[in-house]
C-alpha cells in the first residue's frame, strides 16, 4: 500500500509539473490541441507552433478534468469532433478564452476511415489539421445553451410520440391473432376504453400497454403546453407560422435547429444544412439520381415533410408552393407514388428557403406572391407593347 501510494504522489507531482511547462509555453507561442472525447475520459494531444508534439495524455471528461488541464492555458486553438458533449466542452473551452473548434466527423475523412484508428491518434490527427487548416475538419457551430435546453424539450416530446407509436402498433398486433381488431381512433385518443368488447384473454394481455399510452399522451399534453410557453419567447414565430402546415411544434423547432438566421448568407443553402438535397455522384455524361443527404437534424427535416404532406393534402388552401408540388408530379418522370414522394421532399426544400426568407426579411408571408408577381409582369409587358404599337 505504501509503495503505491509512493507511485501516486510521484505521478501527480510529474503531471503538475507537465502542466506547468505547457502553461508556461502557452504564454510565448500558440498552441494546437486535438480532443478525442470520450464518454468518460478524453484524450489530448498538443502541438507547439513547429508542429512538434509537446504533451499528451488523458483528462476525466468533466468541467473538472477541462478546467485543470485548459484552464491556466494562455488562448490557443482546441479542435474537437461534433459528438454528445462537444456543445458543453466548446462552450466550456470558449469562456476561458481558447478558439474551440468542433469538427464535422462526417466529413473529415482522414479520421474516420483511417486504417490505424485509436483516441490517442484521433486526438493528433485533430490537432495536425487544425494546426494546418481549420477548415479541413469542416468546423460546425453548436447552438446557443438556450436554445439547446429548448430544442431538448422537444426532442423529449418526439421520443414520448415514437413510443406511443411502438406501443400502440405492438397492441393492435398482438389481438390479431385472437381474430380480433381494436377500434380505430387517434393516438391521442388511443386508451383502455377501446379495448371495450375484445375478448377477456386480449383484454388482459393489451391493458397495461393501453394504460401506458394513456400515461404518455398525458405526458406528451404536458411537453405541449410547455413548447407553447416557449414559442412565446420568440417572436419570429409569428411570421412563420403564418405559412399553412407550419404549426408551432414546426416553427419553433425550425427557429431552435437555425438558431442564428445570419449563419446563411443565402436562404437557399438552408436546404442542404437540413440535408434535403440529393446526394451527388455525378462523372462525365453520368448523373445517377440519388436519395437526399439527410445531413443534419433528422427531426427539423422529419417536421418539414409532414408539413409539405399537409401543403399538398386535400383540402388545403392554394398556394404557390401548393401548385408547384402538384406540377412536379403531374411532371414526373417515375411512378405516382414515387413522383409523389419527391414532390414532398421538393416542397419541404422550398419550405425551408422560405421560412429562412421570412425570418431574415421579416416579410409577412404571401401564399400567391409568385403569381402575383407573374402576372404583375405580364400586364406590364401588355402595356409596353401597346405603347410600343
Amino acid at each position: 500500500m505504501k509503495k503505491n501510494t509512493t507511485t501516486n504522489k510521484r505521478i501527480e507531482t510529474e503531471a503538475n509539473t507537465q502542466s506547468e511547462r505547457i502553461t508556461e509555453m502557452s504564454a510565448t507561442q500558440k498552441l494546437t490541441v486535438g480532443l478525442d472525447l470520450g464518454d468518460r475520459s478524453s484524450r489530448y494531444c498538443i502541438l507547439d507552433e513547429a508542429g512538434k508534439v509537446v504533451s499528451t495524455g488523458a483528462i476525466p471528461t468533466t468541467r473538472a478534468g477541462l478546467e485543470g488541464q485548459f484552464g491556466k492555458m494562455a488562448g490557443s486553438r482546441i479542435a474537437m469532433e461534433a459528438g454528445t458533449h462537444s456543445a458543453w466542452v466548446s462552450r466550456l473551452l470558449g469562456t476561458k478564452g481558447h478558439e474551440a473548434i468542433v469538427a464535422n466527423a462526417h466529413e473529415v475523412k482522414l479520421i474516420t476511415r483511417s486504417k490505424k484508428k485509436n483516441d490517442r491518434v484521433d486526438a493528433e490527427e485533430l490537432a495536425r489539421l487544425a494546426r494546418v487548416d481549420p477548415e479541413l475538419l469542416s468546423p460546425i457551430r453548436h447552438r446557443g445553451k438556450e436554445a439547446q435546453a429548448d430544442l431538448a424539450v422537444i426532442r423529449a416530446r418526439d421520443q414520448l410520440v415514437e413510443s406511443r407509436t411502438a406501443l400502440i402498433n405492438s397492441a393492435r398486433g398482438l389481438v390479431k391473432p385472437f381474430g380480433e381488431r381494436l377500434k380505430g381512433c387517434d393516438a391521442d385518443g388511443m386508451g383502455e376504453t377501446k379495448a371495450e368488447g375484445l375478448s377477456a384473454e386480449a383484454r388482459e394481455a393489451i391493458g397495461p400497454l393501453l394504460k401506458a399510452v394513456e400515461e404518455i399522451s398525458r405526458q406528451i399534453g404536458e411537453y405541449d403546453r410547455r413548447i407553447g410557453e416557449i414559442a412565446k419567447r420568440y417572436p419570429e414565430m409569428k411570421l412563420l407560422t403564418a405559412v399553412y402546415g407550419v404549426g408551432q411544434l414546426v416553427g419553433l423547432t425550425f427557429i431552435l435547429t437555425i438558431d442564428d438566421p445570419k449563419r446563411f448568407t443565402h436562404s437557399r443553402d438552408v436546404g442542404p444544412y437540413l440535408g434535403l438535397t440529393r446526394r451527388q455522384k455525378d462523372s462525365g455524361d453520368s448523373e445517377p439520381d440519388l436519395r437526399i443527404t439527410k445531413a443534419g437534424d433528422g427531426l427539423t427535416r422529419k417536421l418539414l415533410v409532414q408539413a409539405a404532406h399537409c401543403i399538398l393534402r386535400k383540402g388545403a388552401p392554394v398556394s404557390d408552393l401548393r401548385a408547384w408540388g402538384e406540377e412536379k408530379i403531374d411532371n414526373g418522370a417515375k411512378g405516382g407514388k414515387k413522383r409523389k414522394k419527391r414532390a414532398v421532399v421538393a416542397i419541404a426544400r422550398k419550405l425551408a428557403v422560405l421560412l429562412h426568407h421570412l425570418w431574415v426579411t421579416g416579410e409577412v408571408y404571401d401564399p400567391l406572391y409568385n403569381r402575383k408577381a407573374e402576372a404583375a409582369a405580364t400586364r406590364k409587358r401588355e402595356r409596353a407593347g401597346k405603347v410600343a404599337a
